[in-house]
């Protein structure tokens, strides 16, 4: 039965301008990524819907998601994009909030400097989110780990979802200052982590399933099971893998646990978080 939810992917028409994040190192990506690409993969792998999230940060961006999913039923969400640092803020959540498929927002943190999310206005953003009962996605390198503690400690009634595990340095096999700072982290009740974003941040050409195993152990000895949701990263783990063996990967690592705790993690979490 297809219940399962990818809590994390991406649709974009390709623009080298706009999405020059994208580099040549990443040509397996140039291109478009529509939802008649995805959908055959979710059927393949038992997941009968995704929430979209935002990979540009524009309005036009969230527009783009919101079109999307009116024509794609199998698109349950929207993590969209609207800048938390403008004044009327209030005024551009109201706007949003008249479309049930936006369940929350996101800004690329990990590109900005690690203060960020000290700032008042951007803080005042986060602020706004509860009236309209937004998540707020959390996008980072390991490294700003401080500033987010900080952020879900100050902000203790916001729901926060981590991205790709807070992207530790899988490649080099750096282990200690991400887990220090997920031990801390996991204790927040107001905070659930995405197990998504994990192969491209190890070796893209020799990783194996040894070399996440680690990450993956911190992960659930930390968090609750009723706090981890799956996500696939699509198209960004072309790079690295395909759809389906990221899937089978988390597929044998939680084959030990109970169906319950299984289930949560496939689809019932993400349901719940993001109220789909």
């Amino acid at each position: 039965m297809n219940t399962r939810i990818d809590s994390h992917q991406h649709f974009w028409k390709f623009d080298p301008v706009r999405d020059s994040w994208i580099d040549d190192s990443m040509q397996k990506i140039q291109r478009d990524f529509l939802p008649e690409d995805l959908f055959p993969l979710l059927q393949q792998n038992q997941f009968s819907g995704c929430v979209a999230v935002q990979a540009s940060q524009s309005e036009e961006e969230t527009n783009f998601l919101l079109n999307l999913a009116s024509k794609n039923d199998f698109i349950k969400g929207i993590v969209g994009w609207v800048d938390l640092r403008n004044k009327n803020i209030t005024e551009r959540l109201e706007h949003f909030s008249t479309h049930k498929k936006i369940k929350g927002f996101r800004h690329v943190v990990q590109g900005e400097s690690d203060n960020f999310m000290f700032r008042e206005d951007f803080r005042n953003g986060i602020s706004a989110l509860k009236q309209f009962d937004y998540t707020y996605d959390i996008l980072i390198f390991h490294r700003q780990l401080p500033a987010a503690i900080s952020l879900v400690h100050d902000f203790h009634d916001q729901q926060f979802v981590i991205d790709h595990i807070a992207k530790p340095d899988i490649k080099s096999g750096d282990i200690a200052t991400w887990k220090k700072g997920i031990e801390t982290i996991s204790k927040y009740e107001n905070v659930s982590c995405k197990i998504s974003g994990m192969v491209t941040e190890a070796n893209w050409n020799t990783w194996k399933t040894f070399d996440l195993k680690p990450y993956l152990d911190v992960i659930f000895e930390n968090f609750p099971t009723n706090k981890l949701m799956f996500g696939s990263d699509w198209p960004v783990l072309n790079v690295a893998s395909d759809y389906s063996e990221v899937v089978q990967t988390l597929e044998d690592y939680i084959s030990q646990l109970s169906l319950e705790d299984q289930n949560k993690i496939w689809f019932e979490n993400v349901n719940a978080v993001y109220q789909l």
